[in-house]
């Protein structure tokens, strides 16, 4: 189950919020605010695991109040304004919901959010089959079996898919390298990491996953070649 607070200067609101959350079964609203300064007092006495947060609110705004709360409570902003939308990407919002929402759409938010928490609670030990990254202000779940080869663009970084698709992140080589099983890929050029097991054959300083290529870099020779020498 997990337990959520929404906070709202507007009433209505939250009696929306409250309809939607009573129709969906793995969320218990714990609780409800109209005012900033009465959510944090209670936020900072108890943990919840998401906060359905109304950004624009008057004596403190929902931005304002989330830097105030513990770092692994998950956020969903909810607001009639899409300026917010950069502010909300930057927090690391798990969704943000634009005023008027429908059922449908606050519900896929919610699935998200109870995703992401089971993802981040998941055991050491386990075999880490899916990474979230961050597109267009959500979290998006990447199947780490579907993917064919990731590609550095400066600032982001393409994530190319086994079916022609792809999806473009704002992260850095190095961020996705970080969470990614190291015994599942490797970076073998400054702009392309490959996952091991798609590796069809080795020529010439080039990887070839079936039909495509992929250069080796000079400065990753030395430790990628050998890899596939029985190739």
């Amino acid at each position: 189950m997990m337990t959520v607070v929404a906070i709202d200067d507007e009433p209505l609101g939250l009696e929306i919020i409250k309809a939607f959350c009573a129709n969906i079964d793995f969320v218990r609203l714990v609780k409800t605010f109209t005012d900033s300064a009465s959510a944090l007092e209670f936020l900072n006495g108890q943990h919840v695991d998401l906060l359905l947060l109304d950004i624009n609110m008057p004596a403190m705004s929902g931005i304002e109040l989330y830097k105030k709360v513990s770092k692994d409570t998950m956020v969903i902003f909810t607001t009639a304004y899409s300026h917010y939308a950069v502010e909300g990407f930057n927090l690391s919002a798990i969704d943000y919901l634009l005023k008027p929402f429908e059922f449908g759409r606050f519900q896929k938010a919610l699935e998200k959010a109870n995703e992401y928490k089971g993802y981040t609670q998941r055991k050491e030990t386990e075999e880490q089959k899916f990474l979230f990254v961050r597109v267009d202000y959500s979290m998006v779940k990447v199947v780490l079996e579907e993917v064919l080869y990731i590609e550095g663009l400066d600032n982001y970084i393409k994530i190319h898919f086994d079916n022609g698709k792809s999806l473009l992140v704002r992260m850095s080589m190095k961020g996705i390298a970080e969470k990614l099983p190291s015994s599942e890929f490797i970076r073998v050029h400054r702009s392309f990491i490959v996952p091991v097991t798609k590796v069809t054959s080795v020529r010439n300083k080039i990887i070839y996953l079936n039909k495509q290529e992929i250069p080796v870099g000079t400065n990753y020779v030395d430790e990628v070649i050998p890899m596939f020498k029985n190739l």
